[in-house]
């Protein structure tokens, strides 16, 4: 039996019946090519058409004049073929809907059938059954709505229910919503406006269903310590705040459906045209030094929720993350290897991080980089400097994130940038702790860039052969220029000889 799910909606007006019509449209579009229409004369079911047909063709002038004499009407959209068909004056059943050239008409579309109890046997299978009907004598314009979906469409009607319902517990269920390119990442956002000037940003990140076992019982994403809820988010975006970091405010979360609404930012990066803005490079690193120097809570509230516990940056997840480059990248760059290299790899590698997991831990916001930092010229000091990417934190080496900026994934760090900035964070960081060791950090420093860029050389390249995601090979030979460079670093030079033995295309460059 296929799935089914519900929803009752009370709208007060036409208006509001065909504000629905058209925000159903993406899911319409995205699961199902029938639905059906029904309703006593008069109750809005073509009203509700008209304005589903003008959402699909992106049009909202389009006429769209009720079908009951043509009995069918074809638009040509963007993304389909719609017919809009009326039966209500059908008496012959399927075999006069035959004989009008109905299969031939509906071949390919996306069909929207208004009283299709007239030909029953026809509209079967996945769908979506839109009933409409007067809520009652004292409201002659208000309609009672009630969605019925059958088959895939079912688990997306109860998201959008239960999106619907979020934001008007949140006060925003009369914002307009545009959808925002988003990240490497499946989360998706929103940008929300209402009617006052009131702006927002809204994340949609259900929980992840666990992949497959791959080591201890336990899928990549356990193992390599990243977010499987929006609760992380939540809990680190509060703690950020209150250690003076311009983390989004969040406005209001459902952990459960995965849904935060939080505080828009902007837009202006710390980067501009494919290169770093220095001043802001250096604003964002001091704001990460004094935080490196506290000691901050490995356990963070979470107000409806139990506390957040921040999980460990662990030798098992670093290591799993550069064995991202022995499955998706090695092979690009000629790399059949073996076992026992990839064994060596692995060893070689675990001798290099012990020293890191060994070193006293801080908060490690592992996507310190600029897409994920805006500039907020109308604020002060380093809360100039906000943050955006923090779900997948961990207590980690503070020189990780120090890294992730400095040598940048997606701009052009230089050299001498790369050690004016260095300076400045170690600076920054004698004035907060006379004690740091420098020596020390810059050993971690140059064991953890060689280990990040041998993580995204694996992650690039497995969005482009498993996502299909293939803008992500622009930055390979950035990231390969980083890798080459750390692991010049003496405590690398066994790691260094493994790369050269069996990646050599790797230093072709």
């Amino acid at each position: 039996m296929s799935e089914e799910a519900e929803w009752l909606i009370d709208v007060a007006d036409e208006a509001q019946t065909a504000e629905l019509a058209a925000k159903l449209a993406p899911l319409i579009l995205d699961t199902v090519r029938l639905v059906t229409l029904s309703g006593d004369l008069g109750a809005g079911k073509t009203a509700f058409a008209r304005a589903l047909i003008r959402a699909l063709a992106q049009d909202p002038t389009l006429e769209a004049p009720s079908p009951t004499f043509t009995l069918m009407q074809l638009y040509e959209a963007p993304a389909c073929r719609i017919l809009h068909a009326d039966l209500y004056r059908i008496s012959g059943g399927e075999a006069e809907l035959e004989a009008m050239g109905f299969d031939e008409a509906s071949e390919d579309a996306l069909v929207l059938v208004e009283w299709p109890e007239r030909a029953p046997s026809l509209f079967t299978g996945e769908r979506l059954d839109v009933r409409l009907s007067f809520a009652s004598p004292e409201t002659p314009d208000a309609r009672r709505i009630g969605i019925l979906a059958h088959g895939k469409a079912a688990g997306r009607l109860k998201a959008f229910r239960s999106m619907r319902e979020f934001l008007e517990r949140a006060g925003w269920s009369d914002a307009s919503r545009e959808y925002l390119q988003g990240d490497a990442s499946s989360r998706v956002y929103e940008a929300l406006r209402r009617p006052d000037g009131a702006q927002a940003i809204l994340m949609i990140a259900p929980a992840r269903p666990d992949g497959p076992p791959i080591r201890y019982g336990k899928p990549y994403s356990a193992i390599a310590r990243l977010a499987e809820t929006v609760k992380p988010f939540v809990a680190m975006a509060d703690a950020l705040r209150a250690q003076g970091l311009s983390a989004p405010q969040i406005y209001a979360y459902d952990l459960s459906a995965g849904f935060v609404l939080l505080e828009d930012l902007g837009h202006e990066g710390v980067a501009a045209g494919g290169a770093p803005v220095a001043d802001r490079y250096f604003e964002a690193l001091s704001a990460l030094a004094p935080l490196h120097a506290r000691r901050l809570p490995d356990v963070l509230p979470v107000e409806g929720s139990s506390p957040y516990h921040i999980p460990p940056y662990d030798l098992d997840a670093l290591l799993i993350e550069v064995e991202l480059l022995l499955e998706w990248y090695a092979s690009r760059v000629g790399g059949g290897l073996s076992s026992g290299a990839k064994a060596t790899f692995v060893n070689l590698w675990r001798q290099a991080l012990i020293e890191i997991v060994m070193s006293a831990p801080t908060w490690t916001l592992r996507d310190f980089h600029s897409p994920n930092l805006i500039w907020l010229a109308d604020r002060e000091g380093t809360a100039r400097v906000g943050v955006i990417d923090f779900q997948d934190a961990v207590l980690g080496h503070p020189a990780y994130d120090v890294v992730s900026l400095t040598q940048d994934a997606r701009v052009d760090v230089p050299d001498d940038l790369e050690m004016r900035l260095l300076g400045h964070y170690a600076r920054s960081r004698r004035e907060a702790d006379p004690l740091f060791d420098m020596p020390a950090f810059a050993r971690a420093y140059a064991i953890l860039g060689a280990q990040r860029a041998t993580k995204i050389l694996g992650i690039f390249a497995r969005l482009d052969q498993r996502d299909h995601k293939p803008q992500y090979l622009v930055h390979l030979p950035r990231v390969e220029a980083y890798l080459r460079k750390g692991l010049r670093h003496p405590a690398l030079a066994d790691l260094e000889a493994w790369y050269v033995a069996n990646l050599p295309a790797l230093f072709h460059a």
